[in-house]
């Protein structure tokens, strides 16, 4: 397992865990979005594998990169501080939301 990738067991493990849906396109859910969906529902224990096996900087990466919908409000304030307070990176103050009048 490199620096900022999760191995593929772990990341089948997260995705059969927290992704239990069919991807609407058919591809395979991202990296990216395995870890977010970890990081929005996961175990306190997942959460400290998490951790140990991206690091806290790409947990603030995966954040700054994050969808709407990714993340609810609880688990935003939640990693917000946390990896804050680690870090000391910027993270923006709410999560990423949809709108109902998004560009055309």
């Amino acid at each position: 397992m490199t620096a900022n990738r999760l191995s593929n067991d772990l990341l089948e493990q997260f995705r059969r865990k927290y992704l239990w849906w069919t991807p609407v396109d058919g591809h395979p859910f991202s990296e990216d979005r395995v870890i977010a969906q970890t990081m929005n529902l996961g175990t306190y224990d997942d959460i400290l594998l998490l951790e140990k096996a991206v690091g806290q900087a790409h947990l603030v990466e995966i954040m700054r990169g994050a969808e709407p919908g990714w993340l609810n409000d609880r688990s935003w304030v939640f990693w917000r501080g946390r990896l804050t307070l680690a870090t000391g990176m910027a993270i923006p103050d709410k999560a990423p939301r949809r709108g109902f009048y998004a560009a055309v």
